[in-house]
C-alpha cells in the first residue's frame, strides 16, 4: 500500500491496551486461560455434537457452526494478542493486518446472521411443532448455514479490499488491540466520511437485518408461548430458547453499540474493551451458556464421561 509521500507501508504498530510490563505479563496470563477455555470448550462442543446421535437435529447442526464461527474468530485476533503483549515490538506485517480485518471481519458477519438462523429454527420448534421435521430438513439447514458464510465474507472482502486501498499517512501506530476496521480507517489521509457511511450502511444491512428477524422471531415465539394452556409447556418453551436469546443479547448487543454510529462511537479505551468483550469474552460463555441451560448437552455430557470413565475402569482392570 502506498502513502501520501510515496513511501511503502510494510506494517502497522498495534499500540495495544497498555505499555506497562507487569500490566502486559498480567494479561498475557488471564488472556491466555480464557483462550484455552473458549478453544476447549468451543471443540468440546462440536465433538459432543458429532458423537451423540440425540443432537444430530437442525438446532444442534448450527450450534456447531456457531462454535466453530467462535473458535475461529478468538483465534484470528488472540494469539497474536497474546504474542504483542510479550513482544518489545508490536509489529503486524501489512498482509497479517489485512488477513485479521478480513477474517474477524467475516467471523463477526456470519455470526450475526447465524444467530438469526437459530432464531428461525427456535420459531418453527415453538409455533409450528408438527411441521418442524419436514421444514427444517437437512437440505434447507445446510443452505442457510453456507449462506451465513458466504455473506460474511462477501461483506467482510468489500470492507478489507476499501480500507486497505485508503491512502495512509506515514504514522501507523493502530490504537487498538488488533486490525479492527474503524481503528485501520483512522490512519487514512484522506476524508473518510464516506468509508464511514459504508461501514454504517453495512452494519445495517449485515447486523439490523438479522437482529429484526430475531426480534420478529422472538415475538411471534412468546406470542405462541403465551397462548399455551399448560404451565409446563410454556416453562419447556421457554427454556428451549433461553440458551439462544442469552448468546444473542451477549453478540448483537456489543456489536450494536461499538458498529451503528460511527461518529458517536465510544472512546478508543471502550473500543478496546469492547473488541476484548466480544473476542475473548463471549466466544468463552457460548459454549458454557449452552451447556449449563440445555438438558440434551448436560445429558450428552453425563453419558460420554460415563463412557469414558468406564473405559478407564475398563483399562485399569485389564
Amino acid at each position: 500500500m502506498e502513502a501520501v509521500n510515496g513511501t511503502w507501508v510494510s506494517g502497522f504498530v498495534l499500540l495495544g491496551l497498555s505499555s506497562d510490563r507487569d500490566t502486559q505479563v498480567s494479561l498475557f496470563v488471564l488472556f491466555l486461560a480464557m483462550y484455552v477455555v473458549t478453544v476447549l470448550g468451543n471443540v468440546l462442543i462440536v465433538l459432543l455434537i458429532r458423537l451423540d446421535s440425540r443432537l444430530h437435529t437442525p438446532m444442534y447442526f448450527f450450534l456447531t457452526h456457531l462454535s466453530l464461527v467462535d473458535v475461529s474468530y478468538a483465534t484470528s485476533i488472540v494469539p497474536q494478542l497474546l504474542a504483542h503483549l510479550l513482544a518489545e515490538h508490536k509489529v503486524i506485517p501489512f498482509l497479517s493486518c489485512a488477513a485479521q480485518l478480513f477474517f474477524s471481519l467475516a467471523l463477526g458477519g456470519i455470526e450475526f446472521v447465524l444467530l438469526a438462523v437459530m432464531a428461525y429454527d427456535r420459531y418453527v420448534a415453538v409455533c409450528d411443532p408438527l411441521r418442524y421435521s419436514a421444514i427444517m430438513h437437512g437440505g434447507l439447514c445446510t443452505r442457510l448455514a453456507i449462506s451465513s458464510w458466504v455473506s460474511g465474507s462477501i461483506n467482510s472482502l468489500i470492507h478489507t479490499s476499501i480500507a486497505f486501498q485508503l491512502p495512509m499517512c506515514t504514522h501507523k501506530s493502530i490504537d487498538h488491540i488488533s486490525c479492527e476496521i474503524l481503528a485501520v480507517v483512522r490512519l487514512a489521509c484522506v476524508d473518510t466520511s464516506s468509508n464511514e457511511v459504508a461501514i454504517m450502511v453495512s452494519s445495517i444491512v449485515l447486523l439490523m437485518t438479522p437482529f429484526f428477524l430475531v426480534l420478529l422471531s422472538y415475538i411471534q415465539i412468546i406470542s405462541s408461548i403465551l397462548k399455551m394452556q399448560s404451565a409446563e409447556g410454556r416453562r419447556k418453551a421457554f427454556h428451549t430458547c433461553g440458551s439462544h436469546l442469552t448468546v444473542v443479547v451477549l453478540c448483537y448487543g456489543m456489536a450494536i453499540f461499538t458498529y451503528i454510529q460511527p461518529h458517536s462511537s465510544p472512546s478508543v479505551l471502550q473500543e478496546k474493551l469492547i473488541s476484548l468483550f466480544y473476542a475473548i469474552l463471549t466466544p468463552m460463555l457460548n459454549p458454557m451458556i449452552y451447556s449449563l441451560r440445555n438438558k440434551e448437552v448436560k445429558g450428552a455430557w453425563q453419558k460420554l464421561l460415563g463412557q469414558f470413565s468406564g473405559l478407564t475402569s475398563k483399562m485399569v482392570i485389564g
